[in-house]
């Protein structure tokens, strides 16, 4: 089970931090990522922390938006800084425990069969 949680209301310019709390399996064995789906718009990926802590991010959050992993904690986090209007959906933490499909990319959704509900994002003044 994957617990979202951190989502909010953040004036443009702002932080929150997400957070992503795994039970049931070892969260380093595996790749997880954040997620988010803005209205009318399809579900893309914005980070992943592969098992061996390699990191990928979107274009559009690279160098705002850093992912992390505390394996004690059984957690994984994305710190957003400087988050803009655009930035605003409902962000989702997903994990691919092997019954994810293959794909191209580490941040095709696709790839990820192990979800946590969505913690919604607003960015607005």
């Amino acid at each position: 089970q994957l617990q979202a949680s951190g989502g909010g209301l953040v004036q443009p310019g702002g932080s929150l931090r997400l957070s992503c709390a795994a039970s049931g399996f070892t969260l380093d064995w595996y790749d997880s990522g954040w997620f988010r789906q803005a209205p009318g718009k399809e579900r893309e990926g914005i980070s992943v922390i592969e098992s061996d802590g390699s990191t990928y991010y979107a274009d559009s959050v690279k160098g705002r938006f850093t992912i992390s992993r505390d394996t004690a904690k059984k957690s994984f986090y994305l710190q957003m800084n400087n988050l803009i209007p655009e930035d605003t959906a409902v962000y989702y933490c997903a994990t691919n425990t092997g019954g994810g499909l293959r794909v191209t990319t580490p941040l095709d959704p696709l790839g990820y069969d192990y979800w946590g509900q969505g913690t919604l994002v607003t960015v607005s003044s």
